[in-house]
Formats: C-alpha cells, structure tokens, sequence
C-alpha cells in the first residue's frame, strides 16, 4: 500500500469558450489591404491617432479561457479505491480524461505507474466497425496483453456483458446498454492495475448496475487501484476508501468517505437553513424555467425552522412565479437522505388537494402530517410542472434539514439507519394456528 499508483501535482486544464473563429482573407481582400495599408497609416496620424497601426481588420478569436480543472494535486496509493464527487460540471470527467491520456493538460503533470483500464463514456476505446470480438482482442492489446492472455479471460468478458448473440456483430450496431456492458466487461476483465470509472453505468439497467459494482469491488480487494466517478453517494460509501470533492474544478476536499459525502451534500443547498431563494439555484435541471422562487419549512408551530424531530410534522411553502399562467399545475417533493437516496415523495397528483390554474406568483403549502424518518441529514428535491408536460422546474437538494431523534413507538427505543430510514408504527400478536 505504500507504493503510488497515482500521483497528480498541480494538474490544470483549461478550454477556450466563445471564441470567434479566424477570418481568412481571400487573395484579392489581402492585396487591397496591403495597398491601402500607407493610406491607412496616415490617415491616423492626422487624425491624432498616432501610432501609425495598419486599419486591417481583427478578429476576437480570444474567447472566454475556463478551467475546467485548476490546481489538482493528489495521491492515489496501490490497492486504494477512491471516489471522485461533485456537481455536474465540477471537472471530473476532465480529470479522468487527462488521467487516461486522452487529453493533454495545459499545466501540471499526472505520473501513472501501472497498466490502465478506463471506461469514461460509452464508445470511448473502441472501433464501431469492427465486431465484439475484435474489440475485445483490440483493447487487450492496447493494454499490452498477448493474444494467449485475451484468449483466457475471453469467454468471462463475454459471459458478465451477456452479449453472446452478438459477439460478432459490429459493436456500431448495438444498443447503447450493449454497448456499455461490454466495454465495462472489457475494462474490469483484462487485467489492467487500474481501473478508471466514470458515470456511465448509468446507461445499464438496475441489475447490471448492481453487477457492475459488485464487480469493481471484487477487483478492488484482489488489489486493483480503482478512481471511481458516480453521483451514487450509496456506492461510493460503500466501494471507496477515500474521496475527493471537485468544485468549480478545484479540489474541495480529500480525505474521509463519510466527511466527503456530507460536504457534497452541503454544497448542493445555498444554506443549510430553512428559508431559501431558489432564483438562481445551482442545482436547477439545466433549460428549466424558473417558475419554483423560494422554500421555507414550518415546524408545528408555523416557525421556520431546519431541525425537527421523528414523527412531527413538517409545513413546505414554496412561491411559485407561474411566468405567464400555469394550467392544470402539479408540484412533487421528494425527501432525500444524505446518500442522495430517496426515502419518500408527496405529490398533488396522488393528492385529494387541488391547485387551481395560476396566473400570478403565489405560495403553494404541502402539510406533512408526520416526517417519519430516523435521526439524520435530508434535503428536499423540488419540482413544478403541469400534467400537459414534463417537469417545467425541477432543483435536486434545495434545502436541506435535520431529523432528531425521538419516542416515536412510545417505548424509548429508536432504530438506526440499518433498519431503513422510513419509521412505520405496527401492532403485534400472537395467535393459535
């Protein structure tokens, strides 16, 4: 464990965005401007100018520089698996990219020591042309293995991707859950000493999800140095060693799993209060029109407050701008735990409740009888919409609140997380058959 699989100092990357593209003259354009060019010159001495510049035309192919990575610096020790967390758009795609060789960084470096694995998007690696097969051999050779080698592993990778029907079929013709079993088989079989992932286990369904992790935590203990990227907090507690949080490119926080988490969590509510402007949210579903303004949370008494206790209730006002008039409206929030799992969802559609057309900006209030949860961190995820169409608004962890513990069963006990977050009463008895 004291040998370095991974070692990243004061690794940047940065794009250009918004530049114009360059100008060509033609042959003609450039020649008159040459000729004019003494003409020009003049002209701007007389007009008090002074610096004699040609009047030739520039263009602003400058453009808006952004870093997308800023400054990493890490290590990543042989056998450790290490989660990378964060918004979308925090950088971490980048960072697996630059790590995998496929971009070049503008500064810093990255030192890797061991054979590579990576799986970074659906396609990334393999030929559209050529069938299952052969992309199998091709990745393998691409890692450095011998054909005798590939051979061995060959019926595995086939059987964990279940692709067996189209082994020989152009991967170009696969359907995209196909596609991306196989090149997890691939990444995750031939032996690489270290496996980079990033989210697009999200394209398999939920069994070969499971499958997928399980996996990466089989090679994990046999010793295999894995950087996984995922906005499943649940897997990256339970796969990862360490974690590193990434904002705005820049690295937030290293260390302790739990602590990580929690830190993403936190940064996903502009407060960790319970009054909170949703305006300009950061975590507003991109091309979503703002019509969800501000939540705030009422305790029993109609208080604001961002602590309450297991079984009280719990009063969600949100002000809601309807932009113009919004038919039919329906409102859904989700409670979250601070896995980012959901626990429970209330909605006007399953409602007796009905919210009539809105024309102006109003406050919307859902009572929650009873918050029925065990001790611990929640946020709420917030969406508006109509039955006409999708979801017009939707913020994942808009506010965020605590749950204490309390007598919910009236008998002092109270059971932890590994009982399930949801606390339901229940009544027992004992009869003769």
């Amino acid at each position: 464990m004291s040998k370095i699989a991974i070692q990243v100092q004061g690794l940047g990357k940065r794009y250009r965005i918004g530049a114009e593209r360059q100008a060509y003259l033609t042959l003609r354009e450039k020649l008159t401007e040459t000729a004019l060019t003494p003409f020009y010159a003049v002209r701007h001495l007389l007009s008090g100018n002074g610096n004699g510049n040609s009047a030739s035309v520039t263009r602003n192919s400058k453009g808006e520089m952004f870093w997308a990575l800023k400054d990493a610096t890490f290590d990543i020790k042989c056998g450790e698996v290490v989660g990378v967390i964060g918004r979308n758009g925090a950088g971490k795609s980048t960072l697996l990219k630059v790590l995998s060789r496929i971009t070049e960084p503008t500064e810093g470096y990255a030192d890797i020591n061991g054979r590579v694995g990576s799986l970074l998007e659906v396609g990334t690696g393999f030929h559209p042309e050529l069938s299952g097969r052969e992309n199998i051999f091709l990745n393998g050779s691409i890692l450095g293995m011998k054909n005798a080698e590939i051979k061995k592993k060959f019926d595995e990778i086939v059987a964990f991707a279940e692709v067996e029907k189209f082994i020989d079929t152009p991967v170009k013709h696969y359907s995209s859950g196909m596609y991306v079993r196989l090149a997890f088989a691939v990444a995750a079989h031939l032996d690489p000493e270290i496996l980079l992932v990033d989210e697009v286990l999200a394209v398999g369904d939920g069994a070969f999800q499971k499958k997928c992790l399980g996996k990466i935590g089989d090679v994990a203990r046999q010793g295999l140095t894995v950087l996984f990227v995922s906005h499943n907090m649940a897997a990256i507690q339970n796969l990862c060693t360490r974690a590193v949080l990434l904002d705005q490119g820049k690295i937030a926080y290293l260390g302790n799993v739990t602590d990580c988490v929690t830190a993403y969590m936190d940064s996903g509510c502009s407060s960790h209060a319970a009054d909170v402007d949703l305006s300009c949210h950061p975590t507003r579903e991109r091309g979503k029109l703002p019509l969800l303004r501000r939540v705030r949370l009422l305790d029993k008494d109609g208080n604001v407050s961002d602590r309450f206790v297991s079984g009280e209730k719990m009063k969600v006002e949100l002000t809601v701008d309807p932009q113009t008039s919004l038919r039919n409206p329906e409102f859904t929030i989700g409670v979250n735990d601070w896995l980012h799992t959901r626990v429970f969802s209330v909605t006007t559609y399953f409602s007796d409740s009905h919210v009539p057309t809105m024309q102006a900006e109003c406050k919307v209030i859902c009572d929650v009888e009873s918050m029925p949860l065990t001790p611990g961190r929640y946020t709420l995820s917030l969406s508006a919409g109509n039955l006409d169409h999708l979801w017009e608004d939707h913020l994942e962890d808009a506010v965020s609140f605590d749950i204490e513990a309390a007598n919910f069963y009236g008998n002092g006990r109270m059971p932890d997380a590994n009982y399930g977050r949801v606390l339901v009463r229940s009544r027992w008895e004992m009869v003769d058959s």
